[in-house]
């Protein structure tokens, strides 16, 4: 544009600025704090998407179509520059910082513009900002008349403005015209809910005077979520082309719909003003004029015109700011601290094979000084839930392993049947002189043969425990290696499976060792005299008090001389007679074999052949035996319950806290291995590099809050803020006005 151009605008637009110096206006120092921060914040897209809660302060600027809206920001900026049609317009939110510098004598460059996603390009010529701002919707929804939430920022820079940030939202329509979606008024709806909700947020409701404005659909929704009024001010635009004999003053008044913030009166350009390229100058002139002429809005100066919106807005805007501005710091800080935390999570890229090497090797080496602080219970992360760790290996041996052999009755499964024909078995085919070692050993065999199983079920217990301490012990690094965490499991899960087979190998071994030497030497065994003394006595107390029979008389006058009970029976010779008397007899008969009678013709054998004597035979016998297994099992069983998990925490336990570490080392730690071990997945690459620009973004953002704490400090209690007026009173002095 050229230089006589730039100039005039420049001096036409001094009403708006009202020749006043950028320091005199409070906002001047707190509202380009906001800029800034919008300016850090711009690269990460949309603010609330990224950091939860949080919305700069602003101003939303909401109306139907053809409101007005485009009018209103276009005058506060003195520039045509925003696209015009008799469709929607307005098809992203359009974030619009107007900042005022400072007027260089001859400088030709006074105003430029400035867009987020061209930084590093000044637009000089308005009509190309149009134009850009008109390609990046096209680009981003296409040429048909659907919307996006994805902004659009602009940066106004001029002598000619106020500092006031502002987001120009797509207009309210009811109806799907052409090709629009046809939820195109939901979608619109939604999007400005999503910025006047914020609490942060300022609502600039537009609402045209020739239309209804007891229901302007800006202002139904600001009270939606501003019920009390307390952040909306209202815009009346089009007060020129109100019907005769109407007019806004009850509204400029808020005796219609009372808002705390109160309302502006403005007249806008008309749409054959724009096409005929009607300069602004000319429109705020005739607007002033208007309102000078109209003397119904006579004493409403400081609710009438653009000049009295843009002062109004800066003030507003920058009281909201300076209000807002502790809780946003805090805000800041917290998410701060969270994306640091979450960045130490994802770790730093690791560039060269230096650094790779270095990180393997630290990981294995925490993973394995987590599992050894895991079984001896030093882990950071004890729980006071539950069991964990070696406190579970310590439960299994003690309250599992141990208890469940002492509650074994090694007689348990032996009846008196099975040891009487053990008995008879160990004779072979003579008569036992007394008790025989032989059936004493093999039954005590099995019993001792039963503690395998459970010693190796022992073993299994504490193997599926380390496992579980194995997986426990994944670090924070670990979650960004995918493929190193799953090769730990498979080399650590291998290591462990090794393990078990010496474990094993020892548990069989005990048990064998065992089974293989009965040792009746034993100082706690208690021998055969000492059982044959209790046998006795446990057998004499059984008959005393159980009386005898006619029938057990019998039977044992019959069988006195063939058996007699007591120590010389058990030890000594049996009826030695009848083996002579039969010999004698045999020779007698043979000696004429045509006197013999008929042959006498023998049952076979059955299969399963058992002994037909009475159940009294051999039960001192019995009894004896059911003593000696019972004292050897329980030397046993005590050796067992001691030995085995020695075994296993030798063997198992305390060789994979020493060489686990030597393992991983062995097995991972290789050169060639760095790059697929170390290989981060693509989310996880995309996240690290998205906190980290989160990171740097809220830092800046920390430090100019710190930068301007001073300053506000100095301006909550500087002259100027003696001329602010108060909002709460900015409709009150307007009322007195009017009423006289």
């Amino acid at each position: 544009m050229g230089k006589n151009s730039k100039r005039s605008n420049s001096n036409s637009n001094s009403d708006v600025a009202q020749s006043t110096h950028p320091s005199s206006f409070i906002g001047s120092s707190v509202i380009p704090i906001i800029n800034k921060l919008q300016d850090i914040f711009a690269p990460l897209g949309d603010i609330d998407d990224r950091f939860t809660g949080l919305r700069l302060p602003q101003v939303a600027v909401i109306g139907s179509q053809s409101s007005g809206k485009s009018s209103v920001l276009e005058a506060l900026v003195g520039r045509d520059f925003l696209p015009r049609g008799c469709d929607i317009c307005t098809r992203r939110p359009l974030v619009l910082q107007l900042e005022k510098r400072s007027a260089e004598i001859g400088n030709d460059s006074l105003e430029w513009g400035e867009f987020g996603h061209l930084s590093e390009k000044r637009f000089y010529d308005f009509s190309a900002i149009r134009r850009e701002i008109l390609a990046e919707t096209e680009k981003e929804v296409g040429v048909n008349k659907g919307v996006s939430d994805k902004q659009i920022r602009l940066k106004i820079c001029s002598p000619n403005v106020l500092n006031i940030t502002l987001v120009d939202l797509p207009g309210i329509t009811k109806v799907p015209v052409g090709d629009q979606p046809s939820d195109i008024e939901a979608r619109i709806r939604d999007m400005i809910m999503s910025y006047i909700k914020q609490e942060t947020s300022i609502i600039l409701a537009v609402s045209p005077a020739n239309a209804d404005l007891a229901n302007s659909d800006a202002l139904q929704m600001a009270k939606q979520v501003d019920p009390t009024g307390t952040r909306t001010i209202g815009v009346i635009t089009k007060l020129d082309i109100m019907d005769k004999g109407t007019n806004a003053r009850s509204f400029l008044l808020g005796k219609v719909i009372p808002l705390r913030l109160g309302y502006i009166g403005v007249v806008n350009r008309s749409q054959e003003d724009i096409n005929n390229n009607r300069p602004i100058r000319e429109a705020l002139a005739y607007e002033e004029q208007f309102f000078r002429d109209y003397h119904v809005y006579r004493g409403l100066s400081d609710r009438c015109g653009i000049p009295q919106l843009a002062k109004k807005l800066n003030q507003i805007l920058e009281q909201h700011i300076r209000n807002v501005l502790p809780t946003l710091k805090t805000d800041l800080t917290s998410q701060l601290v969270a994306a640091e935390k979450e960045l130490r999570a994802y770790g730093e890229a690791l560039e060269s094979k230096g650094e790779r090497g270095a990180m393997l090797l630290n990981i294995l080496t925490k993973y394995s000084e987590a599992f050894s602080s895991e079984v001896d219970g030093k882990s950071q992360a004890m729980t006071t839930k539950e069991l964990s760790g070696g406190a579970r290996i310590h439960h299994i041996f003690q309250s599992i392993f141990v208890k469940s052999l002492e509650e074994v009755d090694p007689c348990e499964d032996l009846s008196d049947e099975d040891i009487r024909i053990a008995i008879h078995n160990a004779t072979g085919p003579r008569n036992a002189l007394f008790v025989p070692e032989v059936p004493f050993e093999v039954l005590v065999r099995r019993q001792i043969a039963r503690l395998l199983d459970p010693s190796l079920q022992c073993l299994r217990f504490v193997y599926d425990e380390l496992i579980k301490i194995s997986r426990a012990c994944e670090t924070v690094e670990m979650q960004r290696f995918s493929e190193l965490r799953r090769r730990l499991e498979d080399v650590t899960a291998r290591f462990l499976r090794d393990d078990v087979k010496p474990a094993e190998r020892m548990i069989t071994n005990l048990i064998d060792m065992e089974m293989d030497y009965i040792n009746s030497s034993h100082p706690n065994f208690i021998g055969g005299t000492k059982a044959v003394d209790m046998a006795q006595n446990e057998l004499k107390t059984m008959q005393v008090g159980r009386p005898q029979s006619d029938n057990d008389r019998v039977s044992s006058a019959g069988t006195s001389t063939t058996r007699t009970w007591g120590v010389t029976s058990l030890f000594g010779i049996r009826g030695s007679s009848v083996g002579n008397s039969s010999k004698r007899h045999a020779a007698e008969v043979v000696h004429d074999i045509t006197l013999a009678p008929p042959v006498i013709q023998l049952k076979n054998p059955p299969l399963v052949l058992r002994p037909g004597e009475t159940e009294t035979e051999y039960q001192v016998e019995i009894i004896v035996t059911k003593l000696l297994i019972t004292s050897y099992y329980d030397i046993v069983r005590r050796n067992i319950q001691d030995l085995v998990p020695k075994a296993i925490m030798h063997y198992l336990v305390n060789h994979a806290k020493r060489n686990l570490l030597g393992t991983f080392i062995e097995k991972l730690y290789r050169e060639n291995l760095y790059e697929d071990l170390l290989r981060e997945h693509d989310d996880v690459v995309i996240q690290r590099r998205t906190t980290a620009e989160m990171c740097n973004a809220l830092r800046q953002a920390v430090e100019t809050l710190d930068e301007f704490v001073a300053d506000v400090s100095t301006l909550s209690s500087s002259d100027s803020m003696d001329a602010l007026p108060n909002l709460s009173n900015l409709s009150s002095n307007s009322n007195s006005k009017s009423s006289t």
